[in-house]
């Protein structure tokens, strides 16, 4: 990595009185990692193994539109995600992976936001639509993401309800979030319409953060 590309992956967002504002060297001061702890959700009847691997630093989230939902009694679509314990009900927070999905993988969310109101599951999904990365079915957020590594940083003021979310450094696009009283991040593979038989997709170096 140059310089050059390290320093456009400090410039994360910081948001201060409901703006968004750009910060550069002062990341490490500015945020603060939180551990990584979660639980695997994937198809019920089959071996955790079956569908998600952990190796040389690499998650590998694997569902086939086939299967079961992550738990028998449910009626949700068949997922394979990480479900991060970070629940927050107030303050900035940042979910930050680089990020690749083979090609053929459509129909699928890879990152969530969880939390929303008025019939809203989630405040964010960033979904795989013909190899393009999405928010939901309305926002293009990068277009050809098939078959190389991209890094991913997501920040969610849940006392402002903004969104902000860059690719490989760069401010890509601002939302707002879809209400709720408490959120927290989840990536992986999480069945959507239009879905491709099977769906995958990989992460490394997965962080969480918040100030």
């Amino acid at each position: 990595m140059t310089a050059t590309t390290a320093m456009k992956f400090m410039k994360i967002l910081a948001l201060s009185a409901g703006s968004l504002l750009s910060v550069s060297a002062g990341f490490a001061s500015e945020w603060i990692e939180q551990p990584l702890k979660f639980t695997i959700q994937s198809p019920y009847d089959l071996q955790q193994g079956d569908r998600y691997t952990f190796k040389d630093g690499v998650y590998d989230f694997v569902v086939h539109k086939t299967d079961q939902p992550f738990q028998k009694d449910s009626s949700t679509l068949p997922r394979t995600e990480m479900r991060i314990d970070n629940n927050y009900k107030s303050g900035r927070h940042m979910f930050e992976a680089d990020v690749f999905v083979p090609t053929g993988t459509t129909g699928v969310s890879i990152m969530q936001i969880f939390g929303g109101s008025n019939g809203h599951a989630s405040s964010l999904q960033l979904r795989v639509d013909d190899g393009n990365l999405m928010r939901y079915h309305s926002d293009t957020v990068k277009s050809n993401i098939y078959d190389h590594w991209f890094h991913l940083n997501v920040v969610h003021d849940d006392d402002t309800h903004d969104i902000a979310i860059f690719i490989d450094g760069v401010q890509v696009l601002t939302a707002k979030d879809l209400g709720g009283s408490s959120h927290y991040f989840k990536c992986g593979v999480y069945t959507q319409e239009e879905a491709s038989d099977k769906m995958e997709a990989r992460f490394k170096n997965i962080k969480i953060y918040s100030k």
